[in-house]
């Protein structure tokens, strides 16, 4: 084969995706999330032919797609299925899988309206839906980016701007050169990713005043409202709604009196507990969240649509094409003209940190469309009702401990077998981590919440069921016995 254009095969190979397809997404209750057995076929990847180099002569559409459906549905982790509790991941719901390939079928650039009106338009109704759904005033503007990770990059560039107009310079066209570090405070609670962001801007990832009051990272408000008050300059608050090891939350509301008392911009790092806003159970946790200056999200997780898909709103959008302008070419919008406007959308490579964009907008369109309000509200809710069965289990069960209220999704919890002295608990938990992942039943690994080592499952796929969670605790169980007779 050496040719596209010459490729007979190219309509065979879709319709047998398609085929794979519905036996794969019905397999998912049954299987593993995790199969090692299946792990050697990952060297069929390779060309053969060719040693496992780049293949002189293709083998067609048909035959590779073949051979990647044969691998990948065996070697995949299975984290679409409802069993995937290890790092805080969704699934795809039906509506937003088929808005997927839809996506890659229309094959749109999302960067300008002159590129895809289509795609500009759907990308200014998901975000509308969006800030609908979370309670955030109409006011609020954003864009659709990869991750959480460039979410906090999106909030944390503005805010840069933002500092650095209080200092009387113009970041974007002169760079940080000559101002002294940017004061950025935050609780215990800080997520890696917006470190990161922070690195990527330039400002670097130790630049961070972390303020907790104990162990566990709880923000201490005290310490830093005298910290403010002692820089008596343009700083900025990172907040977390939704911690990752116990889902807590920082009290937004109090993070935002202080940010307004000191002149302080305020971003929220809500990449899954933001939706807590949409059950009147847990909505009180983000109280306060619409008034930060910028909020960053992730689609990937609770909203449960495929990756690439994060989400950033600003209280100030127009302050997005200051920071993520491309002035200096002639065939480009201008950034005055890039903010949405009623039925033409936005040219949202100007709003946000890509400039290429695939239209990531439609799977959350559809799963919006399809769902709405209620559907979401009702699967995050029971949601909510297995995290607190999840947690009776723990509770009920003598050889496990809950190390942590569970006010959302994530229920902090360790194994806690009788004979095992203290100071072994770790080794043992540790072990018990790596099982599970080894297993590949359910998939839950560990991390150190408080100092101990301990497993974090976090549910937010739309699959999930009391059979998956009661699995989970009976595999815990069973392994949490090997592991102790192993160590004898």
């Amino acid at each position: 084969m050496t040719d596209p254009l010459r490729d007979p095969d190219g309509d065979e190979a879709l319709r047998r995706v398609y085929e794979a397809a519905g036996p794969y997404l019905s397999s998912l209750a049954d299987r593993p999330v995790h199969d090692p057995d299946s792990q050697a076929l990952l060297g069929q990847l390779w060309h053969p032919a060719d040693g496992g180099a780049l293949p002189e002569r293709g083998e067609g559409a048909a035959a590779a797609l073949d051979r990647l459906l044969r691998v990948g549905t065996a070697a995949a982790t299975h984290s679409a299925g409802p069993r995937f509790f290890h790092f805080i991941i969704g699934g795809t719901t039906p509506a937003a899988l088929a808005a997927d390939w839809t996506a890659a079928l229309l094959d749109q650039n999302a960067a300008f309206r002159a590129s895809s009106r289509l795609a500009s338009e759907v990308e200014t109704i998901a975000l509308t839906w969006l800030r609908e759904l979370f309670g955030l005033p109409a006011t609020y503007g954003g864009a659709l980016v990869t991750s959480a990770t460039f979410a906090n990059v999106t909030g944390l560039a503005a805010a840069t701007h933002w500092w650095g107009e209080r200092h009387g310079v113009d970041v974007a066209a002169d760079g940080l050169a000559g101002l002294p570090r940017m004061p950025v405070l935050s609780g215990g609670y800080l997520h890696p990713s917006d470190r990161k962001a922070l690195q990527l801007l330039g400002h670097g990832r130790n630049t961070v005043e972390i303020h907790a009051r104990d162990g566990a990272g709880r923000v201490d408000l005290v310490a830093l409202d005298r910290r403010l008050a002692e820089l008596a300059a343009p700083a900025v608050v990172i907040a977390s709604a939704g911690e990752v090891d116990t889902g807590d939350f920082d009290p937004l509301a109090d993070l935002a009196d202080l940010a307004e008392r000191h002149g302080a911009w305020l971003h929220v790092d809500g990449a899954f507990g933001i939706f807590a806003a949409l059950s009147p159970r847990t909505a009180g946790l983000v109280a306060g969240m619409e008034r930060a200056d910028s909020i960053a999200g992730d689609g990937h997780k609770w909203l449960n649509v495929p990756y690439e898909s994060g989400f950033a709103f600003l209280k100030d959008p127009s302050r997005l094409p200051v920071a993520f302008g491309m002035p200096g070419a002639a065939y480009l919008p201008g950034e005055g003209s890039a903010l949405p406007t009623p039925g033409e959308g936005a040219d949202y490579a100007l709003l946000g940190p890509d400039s290429s964009r695939r239209a990531r907008s439609l799977p959350i369109w559809a799963t919006l469309a399809a769902y709405g309000r209620e559907g979401y509200r009702s699967m995050v809710e029971r949601h909510l009702d297995l995290a607190q069965r999840l947690a009776r289990r723990v509770d009920e069960t003598p050889e496990l401990e809950r190390l942590a209220e569970v006010p959302l999704c994530i229920v902090c919890f360790r194994a806690r077998p009788a004979g095992v002295g203290e100071t072994a608990l770790d080794e043992v938990n540790r072990r018990l981590g790596a099982a599970l992942l080894a297993d590949g039943r359910v998939y839950a690994g560990t991390t150190v919440h408080d100092g101990r080592v301990a497993l974090r499952p976090a549910i937010v796929n739309w699959r999930t069921t009391e059979a998956d969670i009661d699995l989970l605790v009976d595999v815990v169980r069973e392994l949490t016995a090997k592991v102790v007779a192993e160590l004898g």
